[in-house]
């Protein structure tokens, strides 16, 4: 893969306050977080929200990331759930002229939600209970305040467990 693969990772539902679930929607990079967006409560992702958001990252990309739109490929690791791959998010995909990194369906050990990212925040966050919907963007502060080595490691794991989980078919591995 090339030295400069951008991997955004999308979702993680997350029980908070009075049993309601909130979706932070997140993509980083090897530098770090790019863009995210903390859903209201119980707000879930369509293909029309998602295909915004896209919009959005990639405005983000523009502004915070300018060296990806002059020379570097952009490979996105996201969710195979329907809105993910509904026919005009892979319209506008293909606009952007974002490769799309495919994982088997139901690959729990490269799933965005639980890759890298998130399984370190489950550790970092587990005494953690959220009481309000303000308070639930602590975690974000949390992700932010992790160094460059430690999205750069995210990154440069990939390659090696996309193949694992390819040639297992997508089964679990240790």
């Amino acid at each position: 893969m090339e030295d400069h693969l951008a991997m955004l990772q999308h979702r993680q539902p997350s029980r908070t306050f009075i049993e309601k679930k909130l979706m932070l929607c997140i993509w980083w990079d090897q530098l770090g977080v790019v863009y995210y967006e903390l859903l209201k409560p119980n707000e879930i992702i369509i293909e029309a929200l998602y295909r915004t958001q896209l919009m959005r990252l990639s405005r983000a990309l523009k502004e915070k990331r300018a060296h990806y739109s002059r020379h570097d490929k952009i490979i996105l690791l996201h969710d195979n759930a329907r809105p993910y791959i509904a026919a005009p998010v892979k319209t506008y995909l293909e606009t952007l002229k974002w490769e799309v990194l495919p994982h088997p369906p139901y690959s729990p050990d490269i799933a965005p939600f639980d890759y890298h990212l998130f399984r370190s925040m489950t550790h970092g966050l587990s005494e953690q209970h959220f009481t309000s919907y303000k308070g639930t963007k602590n975690c974000i502060d949390w992700i932010a305040s992790k160094d460059e080595a430690f999205f750069r490691r995210g990154i440069h794991m990939l390659p090696a467990r996309w193949e694992k989980v390819v040639a297992s078919d997508g089964h679990y591995f240790e």
